[in-house]
């Protein structure tokens, strides 16, 4: 008689019927967050650009040739609704699932201006923009932070890109 590992009966038991009817078991999706418009998103105070410009780890971090080129071909319109989404999903909730780790650091225009902005997670957010953890993001601030994020892609993309330095030759 063979003996099976404990649990694998478990597991066998809550194995859906491949057969059976398909149910919806997924709750369905939440609307999407309506789109502010971009001409009407409150003013980012020149203090706040003067302060990230201290910090070296804010002041790294510019758009690459791929988000450029991301930018041009999709437009700031979609970005910025991209944007809206990522806010509203993964920063407005009072606690984000995987805080402080939700926003990857390349890949997306707004991932590297939420980088710079210090809009990338809630303690970011609390320490750059003076709006408290533990608190879900109302509208007016998530608005607020679309305009730092559209402000910093618009200085970013018409600034000339950075060029890195020459690789010495190895001989």
């Amino acid at each position: 008689m063979t003996r099976r590992r404990p649990g694998r009966d478990r597991a066998q038991a809550r194995q859906p019927d491949l057969f059976a009817p398909a149910t919806p078991s997924v709750p369905p999706e939440s609307p999407r967050p309506a789109m502010p418009d971009l001409h009407s998103l409150p003013a980012v105070p020149g203090e706040l650009w003067e302060r990230l410009a201290y910090s070296r780890f804010r002041a790294r971090f510019h758009l690459g040739a791929k988000e450029r080129d991301y930018l041009a071909t999709r437009g700031l319109p979609e970005v910025m609704t991209h944007a809206a989404d990522f806010i509203a999903t993964r920063l407005a909730p009072a606690h984000p699932d995987k805080d402080g780790r939700q926003t990857p650091w390349r890949g997306h225009p707004v991932f590297i201006a939420q980088h710079a902005t210090g809009t990338c997670c809630r303690g970011c957010v609390a320490k750059w923009h003076a709006m408290p953890a533990g608190q879900p993001l109302d509208t007016q601030q998530q608005a607020y932070i679309l305009s730092v994020i559209q402000e910093w892609i618009r200085r970013d993309a018409a600034a000339p890109m950075a060029q890195s330095a020459p690789r010495p030759d190895p001989r």
